[in-house]
């Protein structure tokens, strides 16, 4: 790499470009976009898996999808799954463990993102940011790969969904 330049920033995201020497002696900018470190969580209440609908403006349609959202600093992927969860559905689990980490559009993004499944739930009320307008929902384990593959949809909820079914939680 010859040079990293940062464009644009923001609380929420960092994007700039990488100067890169190719083996040939060309030097090309490559694009990237930061994002902050994310959590999903899959939590399974006995046969149904609990979504949350929620209205992306971004997207411009209304999804299905799993409680997401930023690992804050210091945290664990255990520790913000838990946090999320209960903000965002107004659950609480039991036990939660990391089924695994990804780097997400890695031709663009620098944003890695992991996956916790959580069960043992029980209600404890939403505590909601002022931004988030969320409704909890369920949906039958038997149907969640179905569900998460019907547009509109999103990667993240089929990439949990379809891990936590190869691992054989769903």
């Amino acid at each position: 790499m010859v040079e990293t330049a940062v464009e644009y920033e923001t609380g929420w995201v960092t994007a700039g470009y990488d100067l890169v020497e190719h083996p040939d002696g060309s030097t090309k900018r490559y694009y990237w976009a930061e994002l902050a470190t994310a959590v999903v969580v899959l939590a399974r209440a006995g046969d149904d898996l609990l979504v949350v609908e929620q209205y992306r403006p971004t997207v411009r349609n209304t999804q299905l999808e799993l409680p997401a959202g930023i690992v804050e600093a210091g945290e664990s992927y255990t520790a913000a799954g838990r946090r999320e969860l209960r903000e965002e559905t107004g659950f609480d689990a039991d036990s939660l463990s990391l089924l695994g980490e990804v780097q997400c559009t890695t031709g663009l993004l620098r944003h890695t993102r992991g996956f916790v499944f959580a069960e043992g739930l029980e209600a404890v009320g939403q505590e909601l940011d002022d931004n988030e307008y969320l409704v909890p929902r369920t949906v039958p384990v038997d149907e969640a790969a179905a569900v998460a593959r019907t547009p509109p949809t999103n990667d993240a909820t089929l990439e949990g969904v379809l891990l936590a079914r190869e691992e054989g939680l769903l």
